[in-house]
């Protein structure tokens, strides 16, 4: 098994990043989007921010349709905080709490992405909005 994940490795990168591009496509059109994610970069990582929404109300929204995804780094996963990584990127704690990390596993397949990709505008502006009225 070790022995085709290495095989296939330059291919699952490729495909990972192909997939998480897309998303990105669709992603930068919502108005004020972040991309934390910069090359060099993990293939299947990509982390963007949308100011004027929590995190928790994005990944809750996107969880209602079907999509896994969280807040923060992925090494302090289930704490509910902003991430000390943008912290250290110098990114203000506030638009940092509108976090959201994607990561793009073996299983992900392109129809996933573009299913996210049509979520998501609409999770944001619902998130934003929740923000708004309870801001």
């Amino acid at each position: 098994a070790l022995g085709a994940s290495i095989r296939n490795m330059e291919q699952e990168a490729a495909r990972a990043r192909s997939i998480r591009e897309r998303i990105w496509e669709a992603a930068r059109n919502i108005p004020e989007v972040r991309r934390w994610t910069t090359e060099p970069a993990l293939p299947g990582h990509l982390h963007l921010g949308f100011p004027g929404a929590e995190g928790d109300s994005l990944i809750m929204l996107l969880d209602a349709r079907g999509v896994d995804a969280s807040t923060g780094s992925a090494c302090s996963a289930g704490v509910n905080r902003a991430s000390h990584v943008l912290a250290a990127m110098g990114v203000d704690a506030q638009v940092a709490r509108g976090a959201l990390r994607l990561t793009i596993g073996p299983d992900v397949t392109l129809e996933d992405a573009q299913r996210v990709a049509g979520e998501l505008p609409g999770v944001v502006e619902q998130a934003r909005a929740a923000g708004m009225a309870f801001g």
